[in-house]
């Protein structure tokens, strides 16, 4: 074996021990982190799987102050308007499926951006065709 000059043989196994050990030790980090984050999506996968079979879902929420909100949430196949606060939970109403406008369903207010960019562009070019008529002439 090739040992460096001005090194004796125990001075090389002892760094060479050393960076085997560093080796293992990084290894060996790398295989807790890949555990933790396959056993945290296996934990997800589980508890999303409850949420889904549950008979309780929140619809939506708005928040009235600080601590004081408004939620439709279904319960079972009734939907039901509840107030909490800090402290407390009220019963404000049932709603009928029919009165409610679900995500898919809500009348956009917000324009489209895409047809904002194209109008935008489109009186762009007109601008700069009148600049550039008006330079010409």
């Amino acid at each position: 074996m090739i040992v460096p000059l001005g090194l004796s043989d125990s001075v090389f196994y002892e760094s060479t021990n050393q960076i085997t050990q560093l080796l293992t030790l990084i290894m060996i980090f790398i295989f807790v982190i890949i555990l933790a984050m396959l056993l945290t999506r296996w934990i997800v996968n589980y508890q999303k799987g409850a949420a889904n079979a549950s008979n309780i879902e929140v619809i939506e929420t708005y928040r009235l102050s600080t601590n004081k909100y408004v939620q439709i949430v279904r319960i079972g196949g009734k939907y039901l308007a509840l107030a909490h606060g800090k402290d407390e939970v009220a019963f404000l109403t049932e709603i009928s499926p029919d009165e409610l406008m679900f995500a898919g369903e809500k009348d956009s207010a917000m324009p489209d951006f895409a047809g904002l960019l194209a109008k935008f562009k489109r009186s762009f070019r007109e601008k700069e065709k009148e600049d550039n008529q008006d330079t010409d002439s």
